[in-house]
C-alpha cells in the first residue's frame, strides 16, 4: 500500500468535488475527505446512493456535503458550465477534483466491439472527464492550492488484450493528466496526477473478474492514503505523476 499517514484536519476548509461518489472508491474517498475536514460535493447519477453517502457524513458530524445528481453519459456541454456557476456561487472556488466515475464496457477483442459500445465508454471515461475538467479549471485556479486527481488503471499504462474501450480510455486519461499538468506548471497553483487503484473490492472489479473471491482484494477504504496525499497540501508541487494505490 502507498505509505502515507494523514493528519486529522488535513483537508480542513477545502471544497472537493468527487465524481462517482455514490459507491465504491468514490464513496470511500468522499467519506475519507469529509472525515479529514473537507466539504465534499457528491456527484453521481444515482441520487439514492449519493443520499446514503450524504447521510453517513452528516451522521458523523463532518462538514455538510452537497448532493449533485449528474449523468456524465448524457450531460450536455452547457450543463457543465451551469454546474461551475452553481459551485462558484456557493463556495467561490474549488480546491480539489477527483475524477473517479468510469464504466468498464464489454471485455472483448476490439474486433468484436461495436462502435456504439466504444463511444459509450469514451463518453463517460474521457469526454465527460474533459468537459468537467475544463468547466472546473477557472474555479480551481481561484484556490491557493488545488489538486486534480484522475483515476487510471494498469491497462491504461500498458495495453492488454480484451480490455477494449476501457483500456483505451485509461490511456486517454493518462494523456489528459499529463497534458494538463504540463500546461499548468508555473502558471497556476493547480496540480494534476493520476492514481491506479489496483484490484479493489468493488462492483466494477466483480464485473471484470466474476470468478474472483472479492475478499482477496482490499476494500476501497484500505487504498485511501494516496487519495489523501494527492488531495492535501503535502503533495504541493507534485504534478504530472502516475501513482499506484497498492
Amino acid at each position: 500500500m502507498f505509505d502515507y499517514s494523514a493528519r486529522p484536519e488535513l483537508l480542513k476548509g477545502r471544497v472537493i468535488l468527487v465524481t462517482g461518489a455514490g459507491r465504491g472508491i468514490g464513496a470511500a474517498a468522499a467519506k475519507t475527505y469529509a472525515a479529514h475536514g473537507a466539504t465534499v460535493l457528491l456527484l453521481g447519477k444515482t441520487e439514492a446512493n449519493l443520499g446514503e453517502v450524504y447521510d453517513h457524513i452528516e451522521a458523523a458530524g463532518q462538514p455538510q456535503p452537497v448532493v449533485i445528481p449528474f449523468n456524465l453519459e448524457t450531460a450536455l456541454p452547457h450543463q457543465y458550465d451551469e454546474l461551475a456557476v452553481m459551485i462558484e456561487k456557493a463556495f467561490g472556488r474549488l480546491d480539489g477534483l477527483l475524477h473517479n466515475a468510469s464504466i468498464i464496457g464489454p471485455r472483448t477483442p476490439l474486433e468484436q466491439l461495436s462502435g456504439e459500445q466504444f463511444m459509450q465508454v469514451m463518453q463517460v471515461n474521457v469526454n465527460a472527464m474533459f468537459m468537467l475538467t475544463r468547466a472546473m479549471l477557472p474555479l480551481l485556479k481561484l484556490s491557493q492550492d488545488a489538486s486534480v486527481v484522475f483515476t487510471s488503471s494498469s491497462v491504461g499504462r500498458k495495453g492488454r488484450a480484451h480490455w477494449g474501450a476501457y483500456g483505451v480510455s485509461k490511456f486517454a486519461t493518462e494523456g489528459l493528466m499529463q497534458t494538463l499538468a504540463d500546461e499548468l506548471e508555473d502558471v497556476a497553483a493547480v496540480r494534476a496526477n493520476s492514481i491506479n487503484p489496483g484490484g479493489t473490492r468493488t462492483s466494477m472489479r466483480a464485473q471484470a473478474y466474476p470468478g474472483e473471491n472479492p475478499m482477496d482484494r482490499p476494500a476501497p477504504e484500505d487504498i485511501m492514503p494516496v487519495y489523501l496525499y494527492l488531495m492535501g497540501p503535502d503533495s504541493a508541487g507534485v504534478s504530472g505523476q502516475a501513482f499506484d494505490a497498492q
